[in-house]
């Protein structure tokens, strides 16, 4: 299918291209730099507290997703965008090996349709899903690649979303279901009582001072106190702490380091040790050769690989030099 519209496009006028930008074959993990409200919930201030050693055994299922994204021709100077996302829950056994639950993807383009040629507009509509870029001015092809970028990560986030909550409806009474990225922008994750967000990245800033401190340099194998997030980038408020997973001292600052969300109730509070305890479990085996290895669950990771495996294979450009033949 891919190879057809592609093909009426290149009928049609487009100039061919195989530019895949750095960012196009993951996702976009960083959170928007913003600030955000926090009332310390567990103690008079932020505090440290140790993670207990001792894991209760749960039943559990992750939720992960990706995204590709490759420019695959110009219009003039308009890149067109071909696109694919998709996401998985799978479930962990009694063989404690994941199954998959649920699972769905997505395949679009990408352009600002106004920009385009007649008879491109037709061909690239006829044969395609299309996101549209609405009200970009015409400029060079950096600011339609940004607006791209961030079209292909809201369709991802989107359809998580989706399937995290038809999961929801399906978990066992004891079973969790843990969200890579975000449990506050959806209500219904948000408000369930055995649903986590892990998040890797610290765009949004909840403390300042020594409070700030001693988040950042927690010790490996500590959390903070928990606190209620507000405002920044959630939609619901929830409850949050921080995790160290490894050592940070000899690395960077945030390596091994995570942000948890949960339900904003008063059992987030009383389970959040033994919530620790066993999420400082699941970084083991180690996610590598992955580079974000020190703040990614290895389940998490795995769903990851598996989805990988099942995306279209013609997303990377083609093999060998791109110089041109000169003869000799």
């Amino acid at each position: 299918m891919a190879r057809a519209w592609i093909e009426a496009l290149l009928a049609a006028g487009v100039t061919p291209a195989t530019f895949v930008p750095d960012a196009s074959l993951g996702r976009f993990d960083q959170e928007p730099v913003e600030r955000a409200a926090a009332d310390v919930m567990e103690d008079a201030e932020l505090a440290t507290h140790a993670v207990p050693e001792a894991a209760p055994a749960v039943a559990v299922a992750f939720l992960d997703g990706i995204q590709q994204w490759r420019v695959v021709g110009y219009d003039g100077v308009v890149p067109i965008v071909r696109a694919y996302v998709a996401a998985a829950v799978r479930r962990r056994g009694a063989d404690r090996r994941l199954r998959t639950a649920f699972e769905d993807s997505r395949e679009f383009a990408v352009a600002p349709l106004a920009a385009l040629g007649r008879e491109q507009r037709a061909a690239l509509e006829a044969h395609m899903d299309v996101v549209d870029l609405p009200d970009l001015p015409p400029s060079q092809p950096g600011p339609v690649l940004e607006a791209a970028r961030r079209a292909v990560d809201g369709a991802r986030q989107t359809l998580e979303r989706a399937l995290a909550e038809r999961a929801l409806r399906a978990l066992g009474e004891r079973e969790w279901l843990i969200v890579d990225g975000l449990l506050s922008v959806s209500g219904k994750l948000a408000a369930h009582p055995r649903a986590l967000g892990v998040i890797k990245s610290f765009g949004t800033q909840f403390f300042e001072g020594d409070a700030l401190r001693r988040a950042l340099t927690l010790p490996h194998g500590h959390r903070s106190s928990v606190f209620r997030a507000r405002g920044g980038h959630a939609r619901n408020d929830v409850y949050s702490w921080y995790l160290r997973l490894w050592p940070w001292e000899g690395n960077d600052l945030l390596f091994g380091l995570l942000r948890i969300e949960a339900r904003a109730a008063a059992e987030t509070l009383a389970a959040a040790g033994a919530v620790s305890a066993w999420l400082l479990r699941e970084r083991a085996p180690v996610s590598t050769p992955d580079a974000r290895w020190d703040r990614l669950l290895y389940p998490i990771h795995e769903v990851e690989t598996y989805l990988r495996s099942r995306a279209p294979r013609d997303f990377l450009p083609a093999s060998g030099s791109r110089l041109p033949r000169t003869g000799t």
